[in-house]
Parts: structure tokens; sequence; C-alpha cells
């Protein structure tokens, strides 16, 4: 028999390393079908896994407590398995470089732990010839073993959307790829256990490696686009969801919004392709432009409140303004790389400290990455000005009384900022509000 074969009869079981927003989900898919041990070197969430509690909210607490995962946080459990799933961050350092060391540090452990006749596959977003040029020789010196003659590796990039109950790992094709024929045989079917949508054979790992910084690399240049022409047409007095309305009744029309590019994936990925372009001597044009856009949008955002303060006769310092939403998306508690940190960073700049309101968010997280607390909405009052800046669901039911009710009444006018352009804005007009949205 061969591993697929043996892991379909219960003869060897998968491993997924990595438990987060990408990694949990995967493991519990695969453990409905075959035998699945999942790990994560953060003992704290493994413990909550096994409480059944569900921290990234991806799948629920319920879903949790029902799976058959073996969560533990003990590497040498990693034995046990025949396919290990490599499923872990890849975020980019201070100067946008990528930062390979969490992609690293899973290949020394894995690679402590691997067996003869295991498939290895990597998951984690990384530039073309990662996989083979880093994360091989790293689980070679670690084991002891031979790629190719006592191990074989491939490749298939995460598509998961955090938050996203739509497009999830069974409802999305799948790339896959694999160092060899035999491999990418083995690596399809695998995946095709538990991906309804089917499968995308790549012809080699590095083409994989490439679909999908590129997948993510073309959605940050068309925000940075919209971003741009946001800028533009506010200078002139256009309305931009207006004229995206109205643009969109032709049928090649791309479908995108300004907003705030944050989170581990499309603000980041860019990077990766761009700094691989570097090193062979080639300067990106348009990415990196996109990418200059979308990063400067948290302080343009703070700039025109700033000028909203100024036309209501407002002072800037220490007025008090409240930001609703934290997360890098909506309905998603992940604040890792959020882009409303830099409007808050900016505000500093004009002794304004935000009260930052998100029932969604990770408390914790946002406290330890951050420094944040959060404040309560119904708690809060005297407000000068509000920045809706997620689109939480929560937030997308807010009635204009109870956004009345948030601001100090003794102001002439009431800013409200609508990043995501979630309200009527016929609703909240001059003379009683100062409305704005990219």
């Amino acid at each position: 028999m061969n591993l697929y074969e043996d892991i379909i009869a219960g003869k060897e079981k998968l491993s997924l390393i990595g438990l987060g927003y990408v990694g949990m989900p995967i493991a519990v898919a695969f453990s409905k079908k075959i035998k699945v041990i999942g790990f994560d070197i953060n003992s704290e969430k493994i413990e909550l896994y096994k409480s059944g509690c569900d921290p990234t909210k991806e799948v629920g607490d319920e879903v949790i407590r029902n799976c058959a995962v073996e969560f533990t946080s003990d590497e040498r459990r990693l034995r046990e398995a025949k396919f290990h799933i490599v499923a872990v961050p890849t975020p980019v350092k201070f100067d946008h470089t990528p930062d390979l060391e969490p992609v690293e540090s899973a290949s020394r452990v894995l690679g402590k732990n691997l067996t003869k006749g295991s498939v290895v596959v990597y998951e984690s977003t990384v530039y073309p010839g990662v996989t083979e040029d880093i994360c091989v020789p790293i689980l070679e010196k670690e084991s002891g073993l031979k790629c190719g003659v006592d191990f074989k590796i491939g490749y298939s990039p995460e598509r998961i959307n955090p938050g996203d109950k739509v497009h999830r790992l069974e409802t999305i094709t799948k790339i896959v790829s694999g160092m060899d024929e035999e491999t990418l045989n083995t690596v399809a079917s695998v995946y095709e256990i538990v991906v309804e949508a089917g499968v995308h054979r790549a012809e080699s790992i590095k083409v994989a490696e490439a679909a999908k910084v590129i997948e993510n690399s073309q959605r940050d240049i068309n925000i940075a686009f919209m971003n741009e022409l946001s800028i533009i047409f506010n200078k002139m007095g256009i309305d931009t969801k207006a004229v995206l309305k109205a643009a969109g009744t032709k049928w090649n029309f791309l479908q995108f919004e300004p907003g705030l590019v944050g989170g581990h994936c499309i603000g980041v990925d860019p990077y990766y392709l761009t700094y691989k372009a570097e090193t062979l001597g080639y300067h990106s044009q348009i990415i990196l432009s996109g990418r200059r856009i979308n990063d400067d949008m948290g302080k343009y955002v703070a700039e025109n409140l700033v000028k909203c303060l100024i036309k209501a006769e407002i002072p800037i310092r220490h007025a008090k303004v409240a930001i609703l939403g934290f997360t890098f998306k909506e309905n998603c508690p992940d604040t890792r790389n959020t882009k409303i940190i830099d409007i808050i960073k900016e505000l500093s700049e004009y002794e304004i400290a935000p009260v930052v309101i998100d029932p969604v968010a990770d408390i914790m997280e946002a406290k330890r990455e951050y420094g944040i607390d959060f404040y309560a909405l119904e708690k809060t009052s005297d407000i000068d000005a509000v920045i809706l800046a997620v689109a939480h669901n929560e937030f997308k039911n807010l009635t204009k009384d109870t956004l009345d009710g948030l601001y100090n009444l003794s102001n002439k006018k009431k800013i409200l900022l609508d990043i995501k352009g979630l309200l009527n804005k016929r609703a909240y007009t001059e003379p009683e509000y100062i409305y704005w949205r990219l």
C-alpha cells in the first residue's frame, strides 16, 4: 500500500504544524476523514483547543469540542505521522524584508522528528524557492535524512480567508505541487480527501509558490488603485463610492473598493515577491508603488480627521475620538498587522488618544501586541469624532440614534468618518454632521 492508502486505512496519521487561523481549520477538516495530530508550540493555545475553545472563531467552540484532532504541544508526537502540513505565519520585518524565522523554526522542529517515508507539504506563503532552497536543507540537517530518498516534499499554498464562512478549505480549488510525479499524486490525493472543489496540479513547487504571492499582490495593487482614486476624488469633492457604483455597471469593471489593507496576507505577501526580484537585480515598479499607497492610508485617514476637527472648530489637542473596530478585517478577531494602529499612531502625533471599541477583537492579543485596551460602546459618550473603521456585523446595524448618543452635545457638529462606507451618507449630512468616507 502507498502512503495515501495507508492514511485512508487509518494506518498512518497526518500532522498539522501551526494551529492558527489557517492551520486549525485544516486540521479539523481532515480529522473528519482521517487521523490527525495538531501541533503548535504555544501550549496555552493547545489547552484552549483541548478545552473546546476556538479563540480564532474560525470553526467555533462546538466544532472544536467535537473534533477528533489530537491537539499537542509535544513535538515528539510528530513522529507518529507520515504526512506533514506546515502552516505557520510568514511575516515581514520592520524593513519589509521577509521574516522566515517561523517557517525555519517549524522546519527545525519537524526535522528533529521526521521519519523515513514521510511527505512534507508547506502551506506558508513564501517567495519562489524557499521550500526547496531553505526548508529542505533544514529538514535534512535536523533529521539526518536525504530529501528525495528518505522523504519527499511538496507545496500547497493556503487560500483560507479568515472570517469568511463561504470560501473555506473545502470550497476553494487547492493548488498542489510536489518534487516529482509520485509526490504530486500523493499530495493531490490527500488534499482531495477534504477539498470538494478539487485540486489544480501545478507543474512545479516554484510555480505553486509564485501563484500564491501574485494572488495577493494582484488584489493589493487593485485596492491601491481604488485608494489613489479616493484621494483624487476627495480633492475634487466627488464621492468615490458613487463613482464606483456608476462605473460598476460596465460588465468588465473590476469590483474593488478603497480601504485599509492589513492582515498577514495582502499587506505582506507582495513584499516577498519584490524581495526576491531585488535579489535578482529587478526593482519592482507597480507592486511597490501600490504598497506605498496602501501603507500610507492610515495616516491619510488621520489627517482627514484633523481637517474635520478644524472645520468643526473643535480643539485638536486631546480631542475625544472613538474608533469603532480594531481588527485587520471584519468579523475576525485577528489584530495582527492591523492598519487601524497606523491611525492611532498618527493621531498620537496630535496628542489624541482615541477610545477604541471592538467587540470581536482578541483582547489579549491587542494588549500584548499593541498595548491597546478596548472600551464598551454603551459606556462611551461625550465624543468629538467617530471613526467607523471595521465592517463588523455589530457595526453594520448601528442606528443613527445610537451614533448620536456617542457625541458631545455641546459641539456644533458631529464628525463621522465612515471608512468602509457602511452608512447611508444622506442621513449624516450638514449642518448636523460632517461626514467623510474613502
